[in-house]
């Protein structure tokens, strides 16, 4: 764990709190952290997938799947 000093909105990271449930203000800073990572690697994968990069049929690839 990193120990920093943060100068954050009060008012917000008290309304995080109470909408997570935490019972640390440390807790509502990682949790926040956790979710940007989440859904900033989401939106990248997205991007990925839509990028034309890939041009072949997954279902043909995968011995799993019945033809």
């Amino acid at each position: 764990m990193k120990r920093t000093n943060l100068v954050l909105d009060e008012q917000a990271l008290e309304t995080a709190k109470t909408m997570t449930g935490t019972k640390t203000y440390s807790e509502v800073v990682n949790m926040a952290l956790l979710e940007l990572i989440r859904k900033r690697t989401f939106a990248q994968i997205d991007e990925y997938a839509s990028s034309g990069v890939w041009d072949g049929n997954l279902a043909e690839m995968r011995d799993d799947v019945s033809r």
